[in-house]
């Protein structure tokens, strides 16, 4: 079992910038690959990046690509989503999510542990 805790959220105005961290517990992070997903009002749970338990392979959502990037700290248990000029349709809450099997995937079914989010706002 793993548990995540996602910091970092906030508001903020168009153009700027906010880092998002996601905590595991327990000693098998290094082996899971993880995920961040974005949920905005009345709409579907969506992948924004990826990365493998190496930091090997990072896919990425079209919509963030060059705007974001993903990395993790396996030492620190901690993985994170740097987020650069920020849009107003970047608002959404943000979770986090692990992967207990080999591979990465882009979708809700592929991973296994999710965070309870933390909120993003931009403002125009």
């Amino acid at each position: 079992q793993v548990q995540l805790v996602e910091s970092g959220g906030g508001l903020v105005q168009a153009g700027g910038s906010l880092r998002l961290s996601c905590a595991a517990s327990g000693r098998t992070f290094r082996t899971y690959s993880m995920g961040w997903f974005r949920q905005a009002p009345g709409k579907e749970r969506e992948f924004v990046a990826g990365i493998t338990s190496s930091g090997g392979i990072t896919p990425y959502a079209d919509s963030v690509k060059g705007r974001f990037t993903i990395s993790r700290d396996n030492a620190k248990n901690t993985v994170y989503l740097q987020m650069n000029s920020l849009k107003p349709e970047d608002t959404a809450v943000y979770y986090c999510a692990a992967r207990s099997r080999i591979g990465i995937g882009t979708t809700r079914t592929n991973y296994d542990y999710w965070g309870q989010g933390t909120q993003v706002t931009v403002s125009s």
